[in-house]
């Protein structure tokens, strides 16, 4: 008899807790598993990380913060300088959360692994720059905190289109591996190769309305990499204090190194660079051809300056 009711007991705390896993819609295709309850979870992790917080009070926390894109826009320059600021703590690589489906798979919890250790007054920053350009991304980003603050670096289309080709271009050369020139990949049958995706990466009002759809404008504050390159400091004062941190940023933490020929950092005494993989010379193109690259962009730009309510000093 007891037996009996023990079991029927059992039955009944089982089915009590399938139905509290029941998601509030149904899953989407891709979904990792659980997404719906994705804030829910994200704020149980907060909470039991600071409470597994090292004697220090340092833990792991999901990030405040993500640098979104775009590639080749400048993201390492801005992390780094953002690094240093005393209240940052930022993600040492690249994450690739939302958009690896071998990641994102894997939960909450690993993407909290993968974040430094800092303490409870610090703002954890990731960035990963295929977000911006990744069409399931920015309702993952939602699901896990509909209020994170964004940061979007962009930089003059066509000059983000030699700087992709460039980048691709010295893997190869590194190892060893042939590459066909800029011309074979932005010219097919005598006119612009449109399917080329470095060119579909610099159309940013496409990738931007993606994000709006989930995300305010004011939620995403959008750092001029041209401006960043020329003259740091502003563009860093402006990220200070979109992200509401103390002005702990001062010109005095950048010189221009005229061997690499940009900003370098220098912190607490010490100076540092970027990789010498950063800064690459873009290869030579013929300047008509440069002409129907800034041409082809001209209506692009048009429709984001209308989009952002800005205009930046582009071709």
């Amino acid at each position: 008899m007891v037996s009996s009711t023990a079991a029927l007991l059992l039955g009944a705390v089982l089915l009590v807790a399938q139905l509290q896993l029941v998601p509030s819609r149904p899953a989407a295709p891709g979904d990792a598993p659980g997404q719906p309850e994705l804030a829910r979870r994200a704020a149980t992790l907060q909470g039991e990380g600071r409470e597994g917080a090292a004697p220090n009070g340092s833990a792991q926390q999901l990030p405040q913060t993500i640098i979104i894109g775009v590639r080749k826009g400048g993201t390492r320059a801005l992390l780094e300088m953002l690094s240093l600021h005393p209240d940052v703590a930022a993600a040492e690589n690249e994450v690739h959360f939302f958009d690896w489906e071998e990641h994102y798979s894997q939960g909450l919890g690993w993407y909290l692994g993968q974040m430094p250790f800092s303490s409870p007054r610090q703002l954890t920053v990731e960035k990963t720059p295929a977000y911006f350009t990744s069409p399931k991304v920015p309702e993952r980003v939602h699901s896990m905190n509909p209020g994170i603050r964004l940061l979007l670096i962009l930089r003059d289309p066509s000059e983000r289109v030699l700087s992709d080709y460039t980048q691709v271009f010295y893997n190869h050369v590194q190892k060893r591996k042939p590459y066909p020139s800029i011309e074979e990949f932005l010219v097919r049958d005598g006119r612009l190769n449109v399917g080329y995706k470095a060119l579909n990466r610099s159309l940013y009002h496409v990738h931007l309305q993606n994000w709006l759809r989930f995300f305010p404008l004011r939620r995403i504050h959008i750092v001029d990499g041209d401006r960043l390159i020329r003259d740091p400091f502003p563009e860093i004062q402006k990220v200070e204090q979109f992200l509401k941190l103390s002005p702990q940023i001062n010109a005095s933490n950048f010189y221009f190194n005229k061997t690499k020929g940009f900003y370098c950092l220098r912190d607490g005494g010490r100076d540092r660079c970027l990789h010498e993989s950063k800064g690459r010379a873009h290869p030579q193109v013929d300047p008509r051809l440069l002409s129907k690259l800034h041409e082809y962009f001209h209506e692009p730009n048009k429709k984001f300056f209308e989009l952002v309510g800005r205009t930046f000093d582009w071709h």
